[in-house]
């Protein structure tokens, strides 16, 4: 016996017989590979081959105003692409055919119909499937092209054609144009500008939907973007079972889930208000040339804002046409010091104090103060004034001597009573808080210059809360700009009630502050230009100059100048701010926005139904005559 043949004979199979094993262990590497590691992904892959996921597209909620009118709205839009490997030769008879219904010029669309070759790492070649054509298409207009493609003449007989012939004109047809299946929605903005810079705008993002990228419409300023979540509502989606041709199995939905619309925001916005206001900042406009002009207009007891409006403005529906700074609502995000208006801070800290009463008499230095240093001085060289006429009046020194009598630390704390140095809390982007410096930053001068709102800056919004804090006996309201949420049936889902902040002052000093504030309004006032008959008017004017950007010191011949007043005085039902930047003709706040509140105001009585509450016999016993109202 050969005691060599198994040594031989194991030689002989052991190089076979490890292939065999390696060749089975490499298998089951391989299967646990794709069975285990990559299960998930190939487990999608294959779902996504045999399986078609439609979106539903939920219905983006509507904008409202007070009365329910439509300020903006959404529809369902497609968009058109194509599949440049089914069009082989024919993207000229295509975009012939096409470019009228889209918009586009046929040279545009040949060249997106024409397929890109290019040859991958491997060698192998290929080209783009998905070429979008043109977004936001109505869906008559998408009914339209499809029409138009399936009955599309080549100028060739199908029954002469090969099998594969007539499939390449088929798929031609009903196939290589095609819409993305996730819907796109277009929002159309009613009343164009009117509202731009408290609705906001829409804009392009793009989104996941199980595994895939899209385009979708999102808020992107204003409600639009607060209330994204709320408006946007929740897709829903369907699942079907393809073919190998992609076609949908009839009778294959194996997931069908609704979508939920998105809700309504109605706002406390008033469309008529907001016209009017419009209306009479554009005059403004055209008669001052300011940089801006903005106004607002709040019912006092509750913050509720009837109307809001900034000049320069734009279309939301074509935001991308005007410039950044015409996007800007400049009564929220742009801050200034405000100059006399600021004045009702110190005066209503005394009062409330109990340092000053408006008989307390003040000598004004005849126009000239000086203190730590510096000359303060006064438009015209007043004597002894009462706090009353040191408010009718506007001056500064008299303000200075009661930011005096109340030293820094309650000075300070007032101002941020009043609500500067804080947002508002106003339901809208891009709001700021405005600059208080602490008293530890202050200089020797500050004293004497905040009371005449120097060294501070606030938003227009801040000023006009503070001076309806007065009007509503001294209780600072939080400025209201959504009063509730519906669903499409109008069930309302939220309502959001009026949000007092604090007390800031006594009902007894804010009384007593409306008194001074009303000798603004007068004959004998810096406001005489806001009189309005049978109305009594509390208010008070701002003519402050602009400071140097990065630099101290003032601007020469730049000024921001304002009026903010509330009637009927002892019973307010509405406040309104008005603000121009810069005017031109004059640039004394009585002088240029006083007159606007006017014009606003005589309307808004009528229209708002607000009494008269000065008789003729009053009026003319207080000397008040036709000749006092002035003529613009």
């Amino acid at each position: 016996m050969d005691i060599l043949a198994p040594k031989r004979f194991w030689r002989r199979v052991s190089l076979p017989l490890a292939v065999v094993i390696l060749g089975y262990g490499g298998v089951v590497a391989k299967a646990f590979y794709l069975q285990v590691i990559r299960y998930n992904e190939l487990s999608t892959l294959a779902d996504q081959r045999r399986q078609r996921v439609e979106v539903r597209e939920a219905k983006r909620g509507d904008i409202l105003d007070v009365n329910r009118n439509v300020i903006a709205t959404s529809f369902l839009v497609k968009t058109v692409c194509a599949d440049p490997s089914l069009i082989g030769t024919q993207q000229m008879i295509v975009a012939r055919t096409l470019a009228p219904l889209l918009g586009l010029s046929e040279q545009e669309l040949c060249e997106k119909l024409t397929p890109q070759i290019r040859i991958r790492e491997n060698n192998t070649i290929v080209t783009n499937r998905y070429v979008v054509l043109k977004r936001k298409v109505l869906v008559e207009t998408w009914e339209q092209i499809r029409a138009a493609m399936s009955n599309l003449n080549f100028g060739v007989d199908l029954q002469k054609l090969s099998p594969r012939e007539r499939s390449f004109y088929n798929a031609l047809r009903t196939r290589a144009i095609f819409t993305d299946p996730i819907d796109d929605q277009t929002r159309f903005y009613v009343s164009s500008n009117l509202f731009s810079h408290v609705v906001g705008y829409m804009a392009l993002q793009e989104k996941q939907f199980r595994g895939r990228p899209y385009l979708a419409n999102v808020g992107a300023a204003g409600i639009e973007l607060v209330f994204e979540n709320e408006l946007a509502g929740v897709p829903g989606w369907y699942v079907t079972e393809t073919d190998v041709r992609g076609r949908e199995i009839g009778g294959s939905r194996v997931q069908d889930l609704q979508p939920r619309d998105g809700l309504n925001v109605v706002l406390t916005l008033d469309s008529y208000v907001q016209h009017l206001v419009r209306t009479a900042l554009s005059e403004a406009m055209a008669r001052h040339s300011p940089v801006s002009a903005s106004a607002i207009v709040v019912k006092p007891s509750t913050g509720e804002i009837l109307a809001m409006v900034c000049l320069p403005d734009y279309d939301p529906n074509a935001p991308g046409e005007s410039p950044p700074e015409a996007r800007r609502n400049r009564l929220i995000s742009d801050v200034y010091e405000p100059g006399s208006t600021f004045k009702v801070v110190v005066v209503g800290a005394a009062l409330n104090e109990g340092i000053v009463g408006l008989d307390t008499v003040l000598f004004c230095e005849n126009g000239r103060f000086e203190w730590a240093g510096r000359t303060l001085r006064d438009h015209e060289p007043y004597g002894d004034l009462s706090v009353k006429e040191i408010i009718g009046k506007s001056s500064n020194i008299g303000a200075a001597k009661i930011g005096l009598m109340l030293g820094p630390e309650r000075l300070y704390r007032y101002v941020l009573a009043f609500g500067f140095g804080a947002r508002t809390g106003i339901m809208l982007p891009g709001e700021v808080g405005g600059i208080v410096h602490p008293v530890s930053q202050w200089s020797k001068l500050s004293i004497t210059r905040i009371p005449m709102g120097q060294e501070i800056a606030v938003t227009p919004l801040q000023m006009v809360m503070a001076m309806c804090a007065i009007a509503n006996k001294g209780v600072l309201m939080q400025p209201k700009l959504v009063d509730r949420l519906e669903d499409r049936s109008g069930r309302v889902v939220v309502k959001y009630t009026p949000q007092p902040v604090r007390r800031v002052i006594s009902e007894e000093a804010a009384a007593l502050l409306v008194e001074a504030l009303k000798s603004v309004v007068s004959k004998e006032g810096t406001a005489s230009r806001a009189m309005l008959r049978g109305y009594s008017i509390a208010g008070k004017t701002g003519t402050a100059q602009k400071v140097r950007e990065g630099v101290k010191g003032y601007v020469p011949g730049k000024y921001f100048s304002s009026f903010i007043g509330f009637l009927p005085a002892h019973n307010p039902q509405v406040c309104i701010g008005v603000f121009l930047d810069e005017p031109r003709n004059g640039y004394y706040g009585g002088q240029v926005a006083a007159p606007v509140f006017r014009q606003i105001a005589e309307k808004l009585v009528g229209y708002l139904n607000i009494p008269p509450d000065v008789s003729q016999e009053e009026e003319t016993s207080s000397g008040f005559s036709s000749n006092d109202l002035p003529r613009d």
